[in-house]
């Protein structure tokens, strides 16, 4: 894009929408891979205040709700999602799931002393 193109304004087309959602799918797959079936995780796209993005979610058990965002470069969209970047989100995503887990079940905890 231009540096006069407002990416608020830009609409994606059925194929880059395609390949957005395809790689928000894989990071959604991958981050299920690392974490127990109790996690829900999900992917979407949506109208983000930069035009649209990509959103993926991981709902732990306990704990609060984490999420990364994707802001696509519209004219590399095509390629979909970097490799590395899909692998690289969905470690960081379940691992911060897995800490607000472990955050939420130590606020519950009270320490014992002797």
């Amino acid at each position: 894009m231009g540096p006069n193109v407002n990416t608020a304004d830009v609409e994606l087309s059925v194929e880059q929408r395609r390949a957005l959602q395809a790689g928000l799918d894989t990071v959604a797959a991958r981050t299920r891979e690392y974490l127990p079936d109790e996690y829900v995780v999900g992917a979407q796209i949506i109208a983000g205040t930069d035009g649209p993005q990509g959103t993926i979610a991981v709902q732990p058990p306990v704990g609060a709700a984490v999420s990364a965002g994707f802001t696509p470069d519209f004219e590399e969209l095509s390629d979909g999602i970097a490799e590395e970047d899909r692998t690289e989100v969905a470690r960081q995503l379940a691992a911060s799931a897995a800490l607000q887990v472990k955050q939420a079940v130590s606020d519950g905890i009270t320490p014992v002393g002797r």
